[in-house]
């Protein structure tokens, strides 16, 4: 899905936003979309290398079916480079091998484990999404008529006429917003605008969207780059969720020390400050802002520590005791 014809058998792909020209016998920037002379061709359709069941809060998703368990999928390939990928082994295989592991599942099969396994969402998730459209299109759409939702944690790279295609049965999308330009274009290998026009455009069609921001000290954590980050949330909708998360030394970005906690906190109280009804700190259980508060009357309301919820006191969407609306997809 979603290339031309070029001529002397070249094709240009537009799933997503690199748009990559890609001569006979080659493959994209992903990896894994490999153009059989004029006809492109995913290689990873159905090539699972993980599948596993998560609380949704691990994705992370706060508003979203709270305490539920999503069946996560994944093939590998990933169109960023980013040098502090966690999951590098899996996102970055394909650079250096010429083969696609993975063990052979039909859409039909994943929705089935799903509904065996009592998840209430399929997440894809662990490496970009994006690059299984194929796959993950053909799950979603399964699994809508089964009464599952589904759910992406992606990098927001995904072409617009892809995201127009997936919407329809996307139920959730947790996006990073890594940084600005200049992050995306040294430590991802990408740029900035098209993530935001993706975040905008998920938000207009109806898919419930939280961001998550990797703070990492020296790169995007300058008080210009948060508010930046801020105020773009806040222009799309100040209801959007916005995780700022501890970052750990990892793969080829060892030369920065974990996140501080007082940094984090910097970050939530200037997204807070400035509008956001909703933000939380990740990668750091225990410290008390990864609770979800009522915006309107202050209540504790959903009491987190790590991916368990220890209580939820949201009844039918609504602040048990002033009884506003909270954003979010709720369970009645």
């Amino acid at each position: 899905m979603f290339y031309e014809k070029l001529e002397d058998k070249k094709v240009r792909c537009f799933l997503c936003a690199h748009r990559c020209v890609i001569a006979a016998g080659r493959r994209g920037i992903c990896g894994v979309r490999e153009n059989g002379e004029g006809t492109l061709h995913s290689l990873v359709y159905g090539r699972l290398v993980a599948l596993n069941i998560d609380p949704i809060e691990k994705k992370p998703l706060f508003h979203f079916q709270p305490a539920s368990t999503s069946l996560s999928v994944a093939t590998v390939g990933c169109n960023f480079k980013c040098r502090h990928c966690q999951n590098y082994d899996i996102s970055r295989y394909p650079e250096k091998h010429r083969d696609i592991p993975g063990d052979y599942i039909t859409p039909e099969q994943v929705v089935d484990t799903a509904v065996k396994k009592g998840c209430k969402s399929i997440s894809y998730t662990y490496t970009e999404p994006t690059v299984f459209f194929e796959f993950a299109y053909d799950c979603a759409r399964l699994a809508r008529e089964k009464g599952i939702r589904n759910v992406f944690v992606s990098n927001g790279y995904t072409g617009a006429e892809a995201v127009r295609t997936m919407a329809p049965f996307l139920d959730g999308n947790n996006i990073d917003l890594k940084g600005d330009d200049e992050f995306y274009r040294k430590i991802c290998g990408a740029r900035l605008q098209p993530v935001l026009n993706t975040i905008r455009l998920m938000k207009e069609l109806g898919v419930w969207v939280e961001v998550t921001t990797l703070i990492i000290p020296g790169y995007n954590d300058s008080e210009k780059s948060i508010n930046s980050i801020i105020d773009f949330i806040r222009s799309v909708d100040p209801a959007i969720p916005w995780h700022v998360s501890r970052f750990y030394p990892t793969y080829q970005l060892l030369d920065r020390p974990r996140t501080p906690v007082e940094t984090l906190r910097r970050a939530r109280e200037a997204g807070l400050g400035k509008g956001l009804r909703y933000v939380y700190e990740g990668n750091v259980p225990g410290e008390g802002s990864e609770n979800t508060y009522c915006p309107e009357c202050g209540e504790l309301l959903i009491e987190r520590f790590g991916y368990s919820i220890t209580r939820n006191r949201i009844k039918g969407g609504r602040c048990f005791k002033c009884e506003t609306a909270i954003d979010g997809v709720w369970d009645e």
